[in-house]
């Protein structure tokens, strides 16, 4: 990989030279080792990235980027030496919007990627009035326990809350404030992917991604909140693995509404 892309991905395993890769990105105030389990479990089948965003673990030292449309604009770049092949992208949270967002521009570039996982996230359309980035730091803490998502131990080391604070606020400003540019739709499916009891996705919401796409569309809800995704990892990576193996065989059915409890 060239140094900027080594920058900005994480490659776990040397997964084989399948057909098809998976680029995964982090959710707010997440790190790229969110997705190792993932990366794990697809080791002998996909070759998995995980995008690493400034200013986390080993780039702590580097500028947090508190806008979605600058930080994609950062990833596209990082990534465009490596859409010499098929990649698929998956996304949690805000993740998932800057996933989107990255595959807008590559889809504007003539270089899509194959398909779009968006989890635990509403589609760019479905948009709310959200201000936990103003909150004190009483108030992120509090929204951050409510969503279950960082082990409550970090909560009683108030180094560790020093440290995570900014980059929480920083991210919560730039999904908080986030806006689409276009409303053209992707030319890739999307596969989307919600708890039940989201409290920052309702099903609805996540319906709405299939406005943002001219292929298919498939949604699987899962029991669960924000975070359903650590309680049902498997059947998601399964989603997955088989979502980009059908893909590969040219029978990626889409269109599909799937309730998994």
């Amino acid at each position: 990989m060239p140094l900027d892309s080594d920058l900005w991905f994480r490659r776990y395993h040397n997964g084989p030279d399948a057909e098809i890769g998976l680029v995964c990105f982090p959710h707010a105030g997440g790190a790229a080792n969110f997705y190792l389990p993932m990366s794990t479990a697809l080791s002998t089948t996909t070759q998995v990235l995980s995008v690493q965003y400034p200013g986390r673990q080993d780039r702590h030292t580097e500028p947090l980027i508190d806008d979605i449309h600058r930080l994609a604009d950062e990833v596209f770049e990082a990534f465009r030496p490596l859409a010499d092949r098929r990649w698929a992208f998956f996304g949690h949270s805000m993740g998932a919007t800057v996933a989107f967002e990255v595959a807008r521009r590559l889809d504007d570039a003539g270089i899509p990627p194959v398909m779009l996982f968006a989890s635990g996230r509403r589609a760019p359309s479905s948009h709310r009035e959200e201000r936990v980035h103003l909150l004190d730091d009483r108030g992120v803490i509090s929204e951050l326990k409510a969503l279950s998502g960082t082990d409550t131990r970090v909560f009683d080391n108030p180094e560790l809350v020093e440290l995570i604070l900014p980059l929480v606020r920083s991210d919560y400003r730039a999904i908080e404030t986030y806006r689409p540019r276009s409303s053209v739709p992707l030319s890739c499916p999307i596969v989307t992917l919600v708890g039940d009891t989201d409290p920052l996705a309702t099903r609805q919401e996540a319906e709405a991604w299939e406005q943002h796409t001219t292929g298919k569309f498939e949604l699987h809800t899962y029991s669960g909140g924000h975070f359903y995704i650590n309680d049902h990892r498997p059947k998601v990576i399964e989603v997955v693995s088989s979502a980009l193996a059908a893909h590969t065989n040219g029978d990626f059915n889409g269109n599909q509404r799937v309730d998994s409890h």
